[in-house]
Parts: structure tokens; sequence; C-alpha cells
């Protein structure tokens, strides 16, 4: 169909062999159809000549029973041919839509945020080209020379007709192509951009409200919904303009080649069956024509849903059969790590190398935009690197399977990040979706909520565990959605745990529960790492980080760490020493 698909490559090729047999039959009963529709044009050719000439009957009789029995069974291959397309519509599905959906959670494509978010939107239109009506257009193509040859049978002047009316709309199909292509994908392009901005409106329309920003962004929109309309429009102006003259061309073709016949007929060249039969074959013969120029919008947008989806899969890092390392005890040794954000020449980590044994409690602190949240994505997987590594007991985190190794760490992100679903499933982190062991799952789940200091707070709330939460926690207050993030971190006690700024909601309460917490995690021997902007948990922490500009400006222990800090402070501002003093 595509000229791309005929050498799709890993996962493409994979998915469309594995729908081959469906394809291949549909392109029989295609064949079978296409040789069935020549029955009319015998039925109508047998009436005029034979039935009406000599007044018989019975024939007509026997050519009516025949010709129902034909549409008949062109009616049963329809319906056969649209169940295989179904099927393999389905199938594809299967072998696609979870591993897209893997690679974009991943991280792993190189498509960019916007076009991850749509990923699943452009396989639904290469989906529905491929198994719906576009594909039968291509099906139904090869048929056209085989009835510009019956077309020949009854008159060369005929074929000759149909081959020139061929030719024209071949030429207005590659016009088409020409034409609309770039139109066409910058369309798209652009729809799937209106499309993203949207739905990240939607999501913070609570901060929207609240900061009167409603109008200001409707505006926005709308600016990026007419910059999309215009682009959809001129696509659709010059697609409907060679639509147009190739209906056009088809319809006077076949009022030209009844003409035709009539003439042949005058001079009885053929029989007068024949002037129908004409204008039947050469309608049939350009209609596979006129369907694929019509259909081109899809072509096109599936062809540019395939190359997004293939440079995905490619991007995607080779799936190797990883050792399976055992269990980390705790040991982190991070070595000139670096990292950049695209289209940014200023690191956002630069040669960060330091070492954590388990049981320790480090703290990172430092000013807003020192690396210190991106550095905890980096250490919990969320992120990887550029440069450097990062080793958990001496294995590097890339010889790690991660979803295997996100079994042994617990993250607590900025903002939480809660889901969609009941506080246990959140807790849980969905593992209920992938084990049958429930009793497990609620042990597991309420034994972190308590470690957490959470179970509490959790059973006072309507439902409980099974309360069930909206998007991004909506449900909870933000002390409360963090208490349960927190739970969620601690879920399996994970040997690893990173927490970002855990307790920027919490009340003073609060705040001594997750004291006792990371003191019980030192007596569990989990190396716990925490971004920290208030100073309440310093009492527990073994050891102090201070980033600043993407690098470590100080670490080591808590006393000196603070004691050095104090004494910068102090030479930094001597007057006000002076007056306390």
């Amino acid at each position: 169909m595509l000229r791309d698909l005929h050498k799709p490559a890993g996962p493409m090729k994979a998915a469309l062999s594995s729908c081959r047999r469906h394809f291949l039959s549909s392109l029989i009963f295609s064949a079978l159809m296409n040789i069935l529709y020549i029955g009319p044009v015998l039925y109508m050719l047998q009436v005029y000549d034979r039935v009406v000439a000599g007044q018989g009957r019975l024939t007509l009789l026997f050519l009516t029973v025949i010709i129902v029995f034909v549409i008949a069974t062109l009616a049963l291959l329809e319906q056969v041919r649209s169940r295989l397309l179904v099927r393999a519509s389905i199938r594809f599905d299967r072998q696609l839509s979870g591993l897209l959906l893997d690679t974009t959670l991943s991280g792993r494509g190189s498509t960019g945020e916007a076009m991850n978010k749509q990923v699943l939107r452009e396989f639904d239109t290469l989906r529905q080209a491929l198994t719906g009506p576009t594909i039968l257009s291509f099906f139904d193509f090869p048929w056209s020379p085989v009835y510009i040859i019956v077309c020949f049978l009854i008159h060369p002047a005929i074929a000759a007709l149909a081959v020139v009316g061929g030719g024209i709309l071949l030429f207005i199909a590659l016009r088409n192509e020409r034409q609309t292509n770039t139109p066409l994908k910058q369309a798209n392009a652009a729809a799937n951009k209106a499309y993203v901005s949207q739905e990240q409106t939607l999501a913070g329309a609570e901060v929207i409200r609240a900061l009167g920003m409603r109008s200001a962004l409707v505006r926005r929109h709308l600016i990026e919904r007419r910059a999309m309309l215009n682009l959809q429009a001129n696509a659709s102006f010059a697609g409907g303009y060679y639509v147009a003259i190739s209906k056009f061309v088809r319809l006077i073709l076949q009022s030209l080649a009844l003409g035709l016949g009539a003439w042949l007929a005058i001079d009885n060249q053929i029989s007068a069956g024949a002037i129908f039969a004409s204008s039947f074959l050469v309608g049939r013969a350009l209609t596979p024509i006129d369907q694929l120029l019509g259909a081109w919008r899809n072509v096109v947008h599936a062809r540019a849903s395939y190359e997004t989806l293939n440079d995905l899969l490619a991007a995607k890092e080779a799936d190797i059969a990883l050792t399976r390392l055992p269990a980390p005890v705790g040991h982190i040794a991070v070595e000139h790590l670096t990292y950049f954000t695209p289209g940014q020449e200023k690191p956002i980590l630069a040669d960060i190398s330091f070492t954590v044994e388990p049981g320790e409690v480090i703290a990172i602190v430092g000013p807003s935009g020192a690396g210190k949240s991106t550095l905890l994505r980096m250490l919990s997987g969320a992120t990887r690197p550029l440069r450097g590594s990062i080793r958990y007991d001496g294995a590097n985190i890339q010889d790690w399977d991660s979803e295997r190794l996100a079994g042994f760490v617990g993250y607590l992100p900025q903002d939480t990040s809660l889901f969609a679903g009941t506080i246990k499933e959140n807790i849980a982190r969905f593992g209920n979706f992938l084990s049958d062991d429930g009793e497990a799952i609620d042990n597991n789940v309420i034994e972190a909520a308590r470690l957490s200091g959470a179970h509490d707070m959790i059973q006072a709330l309507p439902g409980g565990y099974n309360l069930t939460l909206g998007w991004g926690g909506r449900g909870l207050s933000a002390g409360q959605a963090q208490r349960v993030g927190l739970a969620r971190a601690l879920y399996g006690a994970p040997p690893l745990i990173f927490l970002d700024e855990p307790n920027a909601h919490l009340d003073a309460e609060g705040e001594v529960r997750l004291v006792a917490t990371l003191a019980d995690l030192k007596k569990k021997n989990a190396s716990v790492i925490i971004v920290a902007h208030r100073m309440g948990i310093l009492g527990v922490v073994d050891k102090i980080m201070v980033m600043r500009d993407g690098r470590v400006e100080a670490f080591g222990g808590r006393d000196e760490v603070l004691g050095r800090l104090k004494a910068i402070r102090s030479e930094e501002h001597p007057a006000s020493q002076t007056a306390e003093g």
C-alpha cells in the first residue's frame, strides 16, 4: 500500500507479517469479487441479445436465478472480506499497541514529548488505513486492466477509451499526490500540536481558573486551531480540486462509453446489449483509480504515521537478554554524571561523583535550579544519563532490566504524581493488574502505609484504601497525597529510596512522622537520598550534599558540612554576625 511498508523494520515487520494471512485472504476474496462483478455484464448481454431477441422466457428465468446466486455470493464474499480485515486490525493492535505504549512510557523514543502523547492516535490512523476501506482500493486497483481486457473483447475502441481514461485518472492521482503530500503532513503535525496543547491546558484547569488565565488560553488555543484549520483547508482545497476533476472524468467517460457503444451498434459492430455493458465495464475499470484518489488523504496520513512509529521503534534500544542481577543491598556509586537538556549548551548536571553506603541517609540541598531533582530522577532510573555512570552494588544501571530494578527502588517525585484509581492501587503501583495474589498485595500496602505514617490517615478517609482518586490524586489534600506517595515509594521494602522534598506539604506532625520513617529505614539498612529545602529532617541525616549550578559544592558528614556552610555565611555577612553577637 505505502512505499515504505514493503520494507518495514523490526517490530513493524513482525506485526505486518502476523497479518499477512488475513491480507492475502482478503486479496483472494477481492479477486473473486471482481470476477463475479463481470456477472451483471454477462446477464445484461444475454438479456438484450438473446432473451429479448428470441423472447426466451425460460432462458430469462435461468439467467435470473444465476445472477441472483452471483450477487448473493458477492455479498457473502464482501462480509467475509470485511471480517478478515477486522481480524487483521485486532491482531495488528495486539502486536504493536502494548509495545508502543511501553516504548513511550520508557522514554526510549526520540520523537519528542508532544508526539509521544499522540503515538496511539498515529497508530490508529495507520491501523485503519491498513485494515479499512483504503486498503480495499489497493486490492481492487490491479483489476482495472482485467476490465479493460474485457472491454477489448467487446470492441478495441471501447478498450482504447478505457485506457485513455485510466491514464488521465492516474495523471490526476500523481498530481494530487505531489500537490497535497506536504500540506497534509503539515496539517497533521499542526493538529497533533493543537491537541496536545489542549490536553495540557485541561490538566491544569484548576490553576487556570484560579489565576484568571482562561480567556488568554482560550485565545491561544483558537489561534492554534485557526493555524491548523488553515493548513487543513489548503490541503482539502487542493485535494478536493483533483477529486472533483477525477469524478468528472470518470462520469463523462462512462457516458462517452455509452455513446461510443451506440455509435458502434448503429454500424452493426457490436450488439445492442454491448452498449450498456460497455458503459458498465468502463466504469468498473476506472472506479478503483477514482477510489484511490479519494482515499489519498488517508494514504498520506498513514504514511506519515508509519514513519513516526517506525522512528519511535527504531530509537528503542535493542532488547537483549540482560543477566538477572541479584537484589541490590544499597551501595550507590555515581561517577562523572553529566546531563544536558536537549537544545541547551549548559549542563543541568556536570561531572557529579559520590558514593552512598547501605543504611545512610543523604540530604541534597541547594538553591532552586541547582539540579537536585534532575539528579534524583537519574538515580531512580526515571531519566537516563548522557555521560557518566550510576552503579548499584557495582552494576551499572544500564545493565539492569528497568522493570526489575524498579522493584528495588522507591521514588517520590516533587509533584507526587498519583494516578486515577484507588489509594490501594496507587500504593501497590497498580501491581494488582499483574498479580492475582490479592492478600500479599494488601499486606504489603498496609505495611508501606504504616511505615510512612499514612495508615491512620487513610483509614479516616471515606472508603479508606478503596477511595477512588481522580487524575493527579484529586480527592486528597496536597499533604495527604504526599503521604500516599511516600507509602507508594516504600511499597515492597525497597533498599534504594529517593525522596524529592517529601516534607514540602506536611504539617509539623507529618514532619515528625517523616523523621521517624527515615529512622526506621536506617534500621532496615536502606539507602535513602532526600532533596530537602526544609531543615526539619536534618537531625536524622548522615551526610549532606550541597549543589549549585549542577555541580557538587560540598559533600560530607552532616555536622562537617553544616559547619562549613555556617563559616561561609559568617564570612559573607560579618556585620550581621557581629550585630547578633
